[in-house]
C-alpha cells in the first residue's frame, strides 16, 4: 500500500461560518483550528495546508470558564526597556474580542511558516454580519465535522490541434550500416590534430624505434678534431701555474 501526499490540485478550499454567541474561548478555538488545518479531511497531511477558510461572527459574545475573566492576563510589549503592558480578559473581551478570539486560534496552529500561511485563512468579526457572501459560506456548528465528499474532479487536459503537421520520419542507424567515412586532407575543413594522437594517426608517419634511433646518429656529421697551429703562429699560452704550487716545485 503506497503513502497518499497530497498535491495542490487534491484540495479544495470551502468557506463555513461559525456563531460565537454564547461559545466558550477556548473550545471555539480549538474547533476553528481543526478546520483551519484540515484535520477533518482523510487526505490531512501535518507538512501542508489542506484546510478551509473560517469566518468567525459574534466574536464579542464569547465567554470564559472556571473566573479566568480575572485571572488570565494578557501581556504585550513595546520593546524598549520597561515597555511590558497587562490587560486582563474582562477588559480585552469587552474592548478587543476580535484580537482575544484571534490570539486563542493562533496559538493552537504551528509555530512555523505553516502556521502564519494557515492564519491567513481565518477571519473575525465582532458583530453578526461578514463581508463574504460572494463566497457563499455554509453554517458550521461547534462540534460538527465538516462532511467530506472525495477528492475534486480532475481538470480536463486540453487536446491538441487535428491541423498539426506529423514531424518527418527519421532513419535509424542499424547495427550492420557502417557510417560513411568523413573527408580528410585540407578540403574537409577540419584542422589537423596536434600531439602524439595526431602523429599516431598519421598513415604516412611510423613511430621512432631503437633501430631508427641508433640510424639517426650514425647519419650525423663527425666532430671536426682540433686543427695543429702552422709554423711561425704564435704558440697558446700556456696558464702560469699557481703561486702554491711553485714553492711546492721548489721545495
Amino acid at each position: 500500500m503506497k503513502t497518499f501526499s497530497p498535491r495542490p490540485r487534491d484540495i479544495e478550499r470551502r468557506w463555513y461560518v461559525v456563531d460565537a454567541d454564547g461559545a466558550v474561548l477556548g473550545r471555539l478555538a480549538s474547533e476553528v483550528a481543526a478546520v483551519l488545518r484540515g484535520k477533518h479531511k482523510p487526505i490531512f497531511a501535518p507538512h501542508a495546508d489542506t484546510g478551509d477558510h473560517v469566518i468567525v461572527v459574534n466574536a464579542g459574545k464569547t465567554r470564559l470558564t472556571g473566573g479566568k475573566e480575572e485571572s488570565k492576563i494578557y501581556y504585550r510589549h513595546s520593546g524598549y526597556p520597561g515597555g511590558l503592558r497587562e490587560i486582563g480578559y474582562a477588559r480585552l473581551l469587552a474592548e478587543r474580542p476580535v484580537l482575544a478570539v484571534e490570539k486563542a486560534i493562533r496559538g493552537m496552529l504551528p509555530k512555523n511558516r505553516l502556521g502564519r500561511q494557515i492564519v491567513r485563512k481565518l477571519s473575525v468579526y465582532e458583530g453578526p454580519e461578514h463581508p463574504h457572501q460572494a463566497q457563499q459560506p455554509r453554517a458550521l456548528a461547534l462540534g460538527e465535522v465538516p462532511p467530506w465528499t472525495g477528492l475534486p474532479e480532475p481538470k480536463p487536459r486540453p487536446t491538441k490541434p487535428a491541423d498539426r503537421k506529423p514531424k518527418p520520419a527519421t532513419r535509424r542507424k542499424t547495427a550492420g550500416s557502417t557510417p560513411s567515412p568523413a573527408p580528410e586532407g585540407p578540403e574537409s575543413g577540419r584542422k589537423p590534430a596536434r600531439g602524439r594522437k595526431a602523429s599516431a594517426a598519421a598513415p604516412g608517419r611510423k613511430r621512432s624505434t631503437a633501430a631508427s634511433e641508433t640510424k639517426r646518429r650514425a647519419s650525423r656529421p663527425a666532430k671536426k678534431a682540433p686543427v695543429a697551429p702552422e709554423s711561425g703562429a704564435a704558440a697558446p699560452e700556456t696558464p702560469r701555474p699557481s703561486r702554491g704550487s711553485r714553492k711546492k716545485k721548489e721545495s
